[in-house]
């Protein structure tokens, strides 16, 4: 398939778009060639106003870094090169758009664009409040052991149905046209459990509720490199600022097919608060500091998790100690 805080409230900024880069030509220094074109591009409106965009990996040496995302000669996203989708948002209602896709590696070599996909999208709706019903009696199996088929009874709508948007808990994880009531998601993990469900979504964005859960669990095991799903190198240690008591993590990512964006932190085993990056994560060690009080010597365990690109949780990293004023605490 396709990252100074108060309490609770973890949110960072969004990612800026980057202004569009030319054809680099010939690879420099190495001799080695730029990556090729993105295959499998498809274009489906979501809404009146959004596009989802999808595509397959490219291969690449050295590996992709990045994905450019092109409406018509315009660059208008970025996204890692571990991400295969991204839903393009801002457009006009009864417009046909023309998208490309071009992969970029590690050296900044841009290589070709794909094929060009058109879609286009609904016209608007004026006052319409009226969701669609739930997608009726899904299905689903394995296709593999990095895949899943799902289908579902077409949803109603008093208008039409714009699109279905496929979910794995609570993160959205596919698109499918609104006249399409099966599909495949991929860029899953072997041998991990899985729970799907539908909504559908009309061109006013208005979103059904989900349907009722497909349980499905890929075959093999997960032993080709992403078996170990915790961040690692996690670090903690506390600084003080205007009389307030502040912990400050670092962590490396866990090894994982996709990029991850939002972490759970989990305070003396309560429950855990959400940490999301709004826009590209930070390659390597990433680093986030949280307000803790105003008191002196007081202990605390904290440990923290990754939701993966197939929507799961993996595992919670080791769980380290630290104390208010001390300065450092425990860590690798």
């Amino acid at each position: 398939m396709r990252r100074v805080p108060v309490p609770h409230a973890l949110a960072l900024a969004a990612l800026a778009l980057v202004a569009a880069c030319g054809w680099s030509g010939a690879a420099d220094g190495g001799g080695e060639r730029p990556p090729g074109a993105p295959t499998g591009v498809t274009a489906q409106a979501g809404s009146a106003t959004s596009v989802h965009v999808m595509w397959n990996a490219v291969a690449s040496a050295p590996g992709v870094h990045a994905y450019e995302i092109y409406r018509g000669t315009t660059k208008i996203s970025e996204v890692s090169g571990s991400a295969h989708m991204v839903d393009v948002t801002r457009l006009t209602p009864s417009t046909t758009y023309v998208f490309t896709v071009r992969a970029r590696d590690g050296d900044g070599r841009l290589g070709p664009s794909s094929r060009q996909v058109r879609a286009r999208t609904p016209a608007a709706v004026a006052a319409d409040r009226s969701a669609p019903s739930r997608p009726a009696r899904p299905t689903g199996r394995a296709a593999g052991s990095r895949a899943v088929q799902l289908s579902w009874g077409a949803a109603e709508d008093d208008r039409a149905v714009a699109s279905y948007d496929i979910y794995q808990g609570t993160a959205k994880v596919h698109s499918v046209g609104g006249s399409q009531t099966a599909t495949v998601v991929t860029g899953l993990r072997p041998g991990t459990r899985y729970t799907f469900t539908i909504r559908a979504r009309d061109a006013a964005d208005n979103v059904s509720p989900a349907s009722a859960a497909v349980r499905l669990t890929t075959p093999g095991t997960d032993d080709d490199g992403g078996g170990d799903t915790a961040p690692t190198g996690f670090r903690v240690t506390t600084h003080r600022a205007d009389g307030a008591h502040y912990l400050d993590l670092s962590w490396l990512p866990p090894r994982a097919d996709g990029v991850v964006t939002e972490y759970q932190v989990q305070l003396d085993r309560g429950q855990p608060t959400s940490l999301v990056w709004g826009g590209t994560p930070p390659e390597g060690r990433a680093t986030h500091s949280f307000y803790i009080g105003r008191e002196a010597g007081v202990g605390h365990r904290v440990r923290i998790r990754a939701r993966l690109p197939d929507g799961t949780w993996g595992g919670f990293s080791a769980e380290r100690t630290v104390t208010t004023g001390s300065g450092s605490g425990t860590g690798p």
